[in-house]
């Protein structure tokens, strides 16, 4: 048995929650960091052990013949941290469990408990915030591992790896590689898709009213649009009907251009006056404090922050005491928390300012048992975000603001408004004008929320109208027709989305920026970002109606808001998980739509599907001209692309689904097929040279189609297909092109047009050309000037610093640097180097944050490195070696050929 040493070991997870806590504790308490989990599902059939590996269900890591039994490894990455961990353990004499207070917090610290084993009493420790006073309290509360909760999250884990495993492998070897299924990433998608939809069948229509300024008796301008003509009324952008263009309701008026112009001119000359005026107070309170869902939301619309960026910066917050628990449903406050905010009221606003009584908010969400408040400043009192500037690097300084300002506006005054509307009428017309004014700021003094729709933010801010009373007379200073276009549904934001999860019950607060991140990870193709919007690509498309038409309940937006609640059920031990497992996965005789029996509907699919079904979208006929086939979408193996009869065409990369009507398809067809006709013979080849246009725009192509020698060169930077000539392919052709000798190296010199640019190269060293210098044009008397000079980006001359800090590693003891690698900046400190998320500005990042970094990638080990393929130097293998080569090429010409001409 081990000494006594009197010390504690507490466990959290991370280096960075570590060093803030032991911060508060004291020697007597040694703080490490099990750096996330410990134990999970193995990621693949590798990763199983060997007695389990000839498993029918080893691939899943769930025992499937035995109550789905889940099987838990330590990941080798993870094999370092656990041992340090043990031998901590074996030196203290008793064990504080210290990990969030959510079921994945408690799924940790119960899986530290299993693999420790501690024989030393254990104590589960929790806390809401990382502040002194906080963890005090938390030592003298401590409790048992909540078995309810662990359950919880391991039911959600062991669903989420049966649904996610099987759906993904038949969407693989249906659709193609990279692409997958999930519980709720799926329904994201199809929610994306839907409103993309939405859009290809909108309609839009045009309708014309008058919008008209008249003069007040003294002077003031007050503008006013036509409502009503003769008693009909004009119509808006909802009255008309999405789908069909067309007016929901027959009496309206609906102006065209020329009836707008002749009604304007007849209205110049009538007279005008005030017939009504309304006023009509009002008042606005201010929202709850965050939750995670609404804090993304508003950092996403305010801050520009993906959900990801904003759950990245909030968790660096909270680790080092400034906020409290970020993952959380619940937007109720503390006694400490309220009396905090309405002090800071008092302090920066005024008394004026404060609300009267105390501001009790309730949540929407049935089950929030993972949050005991929302997220607010930690500790009391709030400390005022501009005496913290300093510590805190860009990200989560502006989080820190916004959600100080959401807690104290909580508790200030409601703000106080008034709507005017004013009615005109002349000449048998009637025009409205109305405004918003503020008569008390209220909470609006510290925090307005931000909103998705620019037009009703527009709408929502002070408008104030010229002083006017009933059947006062007014003059026209103008009256103009004015032509407006209905607008299809907008597309979901991140923030939007989020909402419009929360709302449908769809995903918990923790998993937001997950299923964001997954959804737009690149290598799926499901999601593209058009600003903020996010576009649907026609992999998704195919990938929804897939979905849709043969596992139909999985996508289904009411049953996973269901299934969600039946996992909430279990962490208050009320649901029974393995008759819901089973039923699931395996199916019984019953009726109820949770009945998927997914392992047998997946058999039964896989003969089923037919892929090219799931692939082929129609945009139209044409009804004239040479071809009058049917065009669809294909989406391919390499991507989609247009098929009419025989024709086919590249889509441009990023061109949304909703922008390709008839009209445009017909376009990319007919330029196409202009691809198929060179533009000459190449003077010293004799090949032909094409034009092509593929998803990253056009280049020239030397050589026919089943060349297997030919060669492509994309066009330089600036350059239209409109100015290409001849003589300018041919010139292009030439890339790379040698410049000369190089007097000392005894090697050519040669200018290339490259991914990042035009450059010139010699041996290995490399310089980038001056703007305005051309590949084509570049002298060897020039080059030799360039390569005279300090080469200024690569990996051949050591860069500065971006940035180095005071203090030396207190693990290495040698300086920590941020410096510029080959794939983005990353910091290290000697021995250990850790690349910085995208997330993460060099010139803002912590010393604190940097070790963070470097604790993390330590804890995983060495990378791992791919063992060389050895070499047999026999003529033998050489010559098959070539032939091999000279196969594979023509397969690889014969596969890009068949996208062009052949039907997937």
């Amino acid at each position: 048995m081990a000494k006594s040493t009197g010390k504690a070991l507490v466990i959290v997870e991370s280096p960075a929650k570590a060093r803030t806590i032991a911060k508060f504790l004291g020697p007597n308490y040694l703080v490490e960091a099990s750096i996330g989990h410990v134990r999970d599902l193995p990621a693949g059939k590798k990763e199983v052990p060997e007695k389990y590996k000839a498993e029918p269900w080893a691939y899943l890591g769930v025992n499937t013949d035995s109550n789905f039994e889940p099987l838990y490894i330590v990941p080798d990455e993870k094999k370092k941290q656990v041992k340090k961990l043990k031998d901590a353990l074996k030196q203290s004499d008793e064990l504080f469990l210290a990990t969030d207070e959510d079921r994945e917090g408690e799924a940790i610290s119960w899986h530290l408990h299993e693999l420790l084993q501690p024989k030393v009493p254990v104590h589960r420790l929790v806390f809401h915030e990382i502040t002194k006073e906080a963890i005090k309290n938390a030592l003298t509360a401590t409790r048992k591992i909540d078995d309810s909760l662990v359950n919880a999250q391991e039911t959600r884990r062991i669903l989420d790896r049966l649904y996610g495993f099987d759906m993904s492998n038949l969407l693989w070897r249906k659709i193609g590689k990279g692409t997958s299924a999930g519980r709720v990433q799926s329904v994201a998608v199809r929610l994306i898709v839907d409103r993309e939809r939405d859009r290809i069948a909108f309609v839009d229509s045009t309708y014309w009213d008058l919008e008209a300024v008249f003069l007040t008796g003294k002077k003031e301008s007050l503008q006013a649009t036509l409502s009503t003509v003769d008693g009909r009324r004009i119509p808006r952008g909802t009255d008309f009907d999405s789908t069909t263009g067309k007016l929901k309701k027959k009496d309206l008026l609906q102006l065209n251009e020329a009836e707008a112009i002749a009604l304007a001119a007849k209205l110049r000359t009538s007279d005008f006056k005030v017939t009504k005026v309304e006023v009509k107070p009002f008042t606005q309170r201010p929202l709850p404090p965050f939750t995670t869902s609404t804090m993304q939301q508003e950092a996403n619309r305010k801050l520009g922050f993906t959900a990801k960026r904003a759950m990245s910066a909030a968790q660096r917050l909270y680790e080092n005491g400034y906020i409290t628990y970020m993952r959380t449903d619940s937007v109720t406050l503390s006694t400490e928390a309220i009396t905090a905010s309405r002090d800071l009221v008092r302090s920066e606003y005024g008394p004026d300012f404060l609300h009267p009584e105390v501001r009790v908010y309730k949540g929407k969400v049935k089950n929030a048992q993972e949050a005991h408040e929302a997220i607010r400043p930690a500790g009391t009192p709030f400390r005022v975000p501009e005496t913290i500037r300093g510590e805190l690097d860009s990200d989560q300084f502006r989080l820190f603001d916004l959600i100080w300002k959401r807690t104290v506006a909580c508790q200030m005054a409601d703000a106080k408004k008034q709507r005017i509307s004013i009615t005109i009428e002349g000449g048998g017309a009637t025009f409205t004008a109305s405004g918003t004014s503020i008569l008390f700021e209220g909470f609006l003094r510290a925090y307005v929320e931000g909103s998705d729709n620019p037009e009703e933010e527009l709408a929502s801010k002070e408008k104030l109208l010229p002083n006017v009373k009933e059947s006062d007379p007014l003059d026209t200073k103008s009256l103009d027709p004015k032509s407006h276009t209905t607008q299809p549904p907008a597309r979901y934001t991140e923030a939007s989305l989020t909402q419009t999860l929360e709302e449908k019950g769809i995903g918990r607060p923790s998993t937001f920026a997950s299923i964001i991140g997954t959804i737009t990870d690149e290598r799926r193709n499901y999601i593209l970002k058009k600003g903020s919007a996010l576009v649907p690509t026609w992999r998704a498309f195919s990938v929804t109606r897939l979905m849709e038409q043969h596992f139909g309940t999985l996508v289904d937006y009411e049953f996973t808001a269901e299934l969600e609640d039946f996992l909430d059920s279990i962490s208050r031990n009320e649901g029974n998980r393995e008759e819901y497992l089973r039923k699931f996965y395996f199916g019984d005789d019953s009726n109820d739509k949770h009945n998927v029996g997914l392992k047998n509907r997946l058999v039964e699919k896989l003969e089923e599907i037919d892929p090219k079904a799931s692939a082929m979208f129609l945009i139209g006929k044409p009804d004239s001209g040479e071809f009058q086939d049917e065009v669809f979408v294909r989406v391919g193996k390499f991507g989609p692309y247009l098929e009419q009869g025989e024709r086919t065409a590249s889509i441009p990369e990023g061109l949304p689904p909703d922008e390709m009507d008839l009209t445009k398809a017909v376009e990319l067809l007919e330029a196409g097929q202009v691809e198929e006709e060179p533009i000459g013979t190449h003077p010293e080849s004799g090949k032909p040279i094409f034009v092509k246009v593929g998803r990253f725009g056009p280049y020239l192509q030397l050589g026919e189609p089943d060349d297997p020698e030919k060669r492509n060169q994309g066009l330089l930077k600036g350059m239209e297909v409109a100015d290409l000539t001849f003589d300018l392919a041919c010139k292009l052709l030439t890339l790379p092109r040698t410049l000369g000798e190089h007097p000392e190296m005894k090697a050519p010199v040669q200018a290339f047009d490259g991914r990042f640019g035009p450059y010139i190269k010699c041996e290995k060293e490399t310089r980038s050309l001056p703007a305005g210098v051309s590949p084509l044009e570049v002298t060897f008397d020039e080059a030799m000037e360039l390569l005279k000079q300090p080469k200024q980006r690569g990996r051949g001359t050591p860069k500065e610093p971006l940035r180095m800090y005071e203090k030396p590693s207190p693990i290495t003891e040698k300086e920590v640097k941020i410096l510029e690698g080959r794939f983005g900046p990353y910091v290290t400190d000697g021995a250990t180097n850790a690349s910085l998320r995208k997330d993460m500005d060099p010139k803002e990042m912590t010393f604190e944050a940097a070790l963070d970094l470097l604790a993390e990638r330590a804890a995983k080990g060495p990378t791992k490195k791919k063992k060389a393929a050895k070499k047999k130097a026999t003529k033998k293998t050489a010559t098959k070696k070539k032939a091999a080569k000279k196969k594979t090429a023509t397969k690889k010409t014969a596969k890009k050929k068949g996208v062009a001409k052949k039907k997937p």
